[in-house]
């Protein structure tokens, strides 16, 4: 039993941290978001709930400068207040924006969203328990190797969860008569973007794929369903 002391303590502490985790993300985006409303990107929208079956696709506009979009554990898709900028400046048009939101109604409707929370708090419940058997084996860097093991494991996953969401919104788009140029468009502008609005590259840009093999898997798919058709 005492052996499993340690594995069960890290369990325990999974659960707590994802049912933390999700009450602090509802409340820090309940608090710093309004409903988009802008005529043109609604249309947008419009396009892809069309395609979608759907009567609606409700965005909201999340109050922070890093250009981002994201997609809650809760369904509600988002984007920065930083993209939303870039986009009234005419440095992303709105097509490309579509993009975006196609993008992360992918990882809603693939599961990624909600999945990703229960990932974090189960590889925080992971890092523990590794950390805590391998410092009896090896002391000072066992948990050194517990928590790069983790890290690559959760970079692996994310840039997975990104292709399939980009294979999704490639779909969507192009049956909402938008089609995928605008996503490998703004794909090429991403890093130069990211770097304007602080100057290094935020993490959740690194543990995505990298542009060109992302623009590449598009590139194959729209092939493919070229001739399919």
């Amino acid at each position: 039993m005492i052996k499993l002391t340690p594995i069960l303590l890290a369990i325990v502490y999974g659960l707590i941290m994802y049912r933390f985790s999700v009450w602090r993300t509802s409340r820090n985006l309940d608090a710093q978001s309004t409903e988009l409303a802008d005529p043109m990107l609604r249309q947008m929208c419009d396009q892809l709930a069309s395609a979608l079956d759907l009567p609606r696709i409700k965005v909201h506009i999340y109050e922070i400068e890093p250009v981002n979009g994201l997609a809650a554990p809760d369904g509600r898709i988002f984007i920065t207040r930083g993209f939303y900028d870039q986009f009234r400046k005419g440095a992303v048009s709105a097509a490309e924006m579509a993009s975006v939101i196609a993008h992360e109604l992918g990882h809603v409707a693939l599961g990624h969203s909600r999945r990703r929370m229960i990932d974090f708090s189960g590889q925080n419940a992971m890092r523990m328990a590794m950390g805590m058997v391998l410092s009896r084996f090896i002391p000072f860097v066992g948990a050194w190797i517990a928590n790069s093991l983790t890290t690559l494991l959760a970079a692996r996953l994310s840039r997975q969860d990104e292709y399939e969401a980009d294979a999704y919104a490639a779909a969507l788009l192009t049956k909402a008569g938008i089609g995928i140029g605008p996503q490998i468009s703004l794909f090429e502008k991403l890093e130069t973007l990211t770097k304007s609005r602080g100057g290094a590259a935020p993490a959740w840009l690194l543990s995505h794929p990298k542009t060109q093999e992302r623009v590449k898997a598009l590139q194959a798919l729209e092939a493919k369903w070229q001739v399919s058709t």
